[in-house]
């Protein structure tokens, strides 16, 4: 009888027990944990319940969804200024940047009044095999008409991609023709290339131009440098402006293709995220190569990470002006709804310990959206006396003298070029008139222009073309009032850029490139670095002329990144 009353009491204490387990843990999380817990939920729960309240009593309809839309790119934008939310239907096109291949139709376009302009097919692809051509343009879109304000990048992009072996059709206005044709295209997979550039400098000096880091970037690497080796290069030359970053895993990568085993190349560090430290294996084939890195303000975060380990190893020399100064670690987090945030979870740190982030504040910081352009108008762009650096300093493997505060200080400034800059020269550059002239000028004159088979035959043909003369009149009558000493100040200025345009529309990416590298500064300081064998740095000399034997600031210790997080600055 006393056993049976026992069992049925058992699941009554046990109830008993749960209950005092929970008001116990309640009471411990909430006097020793700093009530964290409840002050989430507590601010979760007011957000929720003024999003209800406003569903259920505003004076109007409300959608919420788009309310919630709206909040959140302006509650991350309170953390740092790399914290971002993605909606969902921009996720796609956000990650298809930086991925190896993405299902679409092959072709690069422009908008120029309000149509899509074929602007290059890709070779073989899903639109040159229907029959797409250069020059070709878009005026529907599977029997839609899709022109007029409607037309954006992102309107157009998300008509063109889709998945692999379906069908879209487009209506196809063709220069010369008043008909519309209507072809039809079956999406394929479409390679994405990080290095826009590979070919030989000179004789001896390889030349490599990588865009981003994506998927693909160390194996494109590989390849080029495959390719050079055929050449015989003896020096390279890795050309890092304008490249705004993309996956630290390829950067580490190609790092590690340059230098002796156990360096560090780079170390992350956060609140919640341990140190992690990524070095060289020692596998590295060209590890003895004179190299030389090129960086400017346009270069961030994976590109840093690369010239920082480069520096920082006195692997090579970097040449240029100082880098941007992204050092945040952002983590991609995927909602239910397909929407995503890239939050920070850490810092970049160079192996001298440097911090790469430049220093920011929390929410809307304006001086840090116009950093580039304070930084030109104190003359950073154009004298390397004028570079602040606002960071302690440390040292490289071998004692050289490196700065914290934001970005990778070139260890050769060279300045950007103003000679022949006038006032007209830059409204007509960054007002798009030039862009718009090369297209039409490359429309009009297409025929004679594809019969040429490289660059040098088509700049021989336009320095004969009078092609100054031919856009000041197309500028004047499109807004852009005429003023000849100007545009004889500028002529050469206007010449290459017009020139490099239409070379680009004609040819591809890297005739482009390699047309603008022929009387570049930086390209022709590098070289000269190459011909004085200076590519690797030496080490720096004490007052009394000895050379220093170390100085090298260990990156195994962490008095770095405690010492940046104290002087208030921010991580790429």
């Amino acid at each position: 009888m006393s056993k049976n009353k026992s069992n049925r009491m058992m699941p009554l204490i046990m109830a008993l027990c749960v209950i005092a387990g929970i008001l116990i843990g309640t009471f411990y999380a909430n006097h020793f944990s700093g009530n964290r817990l409840s002050i989430i939920n507590s601010s979760s729960n007011k957000l929720n319940n003024l999003l209800h309240i406003v569903d259920d009593q505003y004076v109007d309809t409300v959608n919420v969804n788009q309310l919630v839309e709206g909040a959140m790119p302006q509650i991350l934008s309170e953390l740092d200024p790399h914290s971002v939310y993605i909606s969902a239907k921009d996720v796609q096109i956000v990650n298809d940047d930086l991925k190896g291949s993405f299902s679409g139709v092959g072709i690069e376009f422009t908008i120029r009044k309000d149509t899509i302009r074929v602007q290059n097919v890709v070779n073989n692809g899903p639109a040159e095999r229907a029959g797409v051509i250069a020059g070709d343009k878009i005026v529907s879109v599977d029997d839609t008409v899709f022109v007029g304000k409607k037309v954006t990048n992102e309107e157009a992009m998300h008509k063109l991609k889709g998945p692999k072996d379906t069908k879209v059709k487009l209506g196809i206005l063709r220069y010369g023709e008043n008909k519309v044709r209507q072809i039809t295209v079956t999406r394929g997979d479409i390679p994405q290339h990080s290095i826009s550039a590979t070919y030989m400098l000179d004789e001896t000096t390889g030349y490599i131009k990588i865009k981003n880091f994506g998927e693909n970037t160390y194996p494109d690497m590989l390849i080029s440098l495959a390719q050079l080796s055929q050449e015989n290069f003896r020096n390279l030359v890795i050309d890092l402006r304008g490249n705004t970053g993309g996956y630290l895993a390829s950067a580490v990568q190609i790092a590690n293709e340059f230098l002796p085993k156990g360096r560090l190349i780079v170390y992350t560090q956060g609140r919640k995220s341990p140190r992690q430290e990524y070095r060289s294996d020692g596998r590295g084939s060209y590890q003895q190569i004179p190299l030389v890195v090129l960086i400017d303000e346009g270069s961030a975060s994976a590109s840093e990470i690369l010239a920082g380990a480069i520096q920082d190893n006195d692997r090579g020399t970097i040449i240029g002006r100082r880098s941007f100064g992204k050092g945040l670690v952002q983590q991609p987090i995927a909602f239910n709804d397909g929407s995503m945030i890239r939050l920070t979870i850490a810092r970049y740190y160079t192996p001298a310990g440097r911090c790469i982030q430049k220093p920011y504040t929390s929410g809307a910081d304006k001086s840090y959206e116009e950093d580039l352009v304070s930084r030109y108008q104190h003359g950073e762009f154009f004298t390397q006396d004028s570079i602040k650096h606002t960071g302690p300093e440390y040292h490289t493997h071998i004692g050289r003298t490196v700065y914290g505060g934001g970005g990778i200080t070139p260890d050769i400034f060279v300045p950007e070029d103003t000679i022949g800059i006038t006032s007209y020269y830059k409204e007509a550059s960054m007002s798009g008139l030039i862009m718009q002239f090369a297209y039409s000028y490359t429309d009009d004159n297409r025929t004679t222009l594809g019969k040429f088979n490289d660059m040098k035959e088509i700049s021989e043909y336009l320095n004969k073309q009078n092609i100054v003369e031919k856009f000041a009149v197309y500028a004047n009558k499109n807004g852009l009032r005429r003023r000849n000493l100007m545009i004889n100040k500028s002529h050469k200025l206007l010449e290459r850029f017009i020139n490099s345009r239409i070379i680009y529309n004609i040819l591809n990416e890297q005739e482009w490139i390699d047309y603008l590298n022929h009387d570049d500064p930086t390209i022709l300081k590098a070289l000269d670095v190459f011909k004085k064998n200076e590519a690797f740095p030496k080490k720096p000399e004490n007052k009394s002329g000895s050379k220093k034997q170390t100085a090298m600031v260990s990156p195994s210790y962490d008095y770095h990144s405690t010492h940046v997080r104290g002087t208030v600055m921010a991580n790429v």
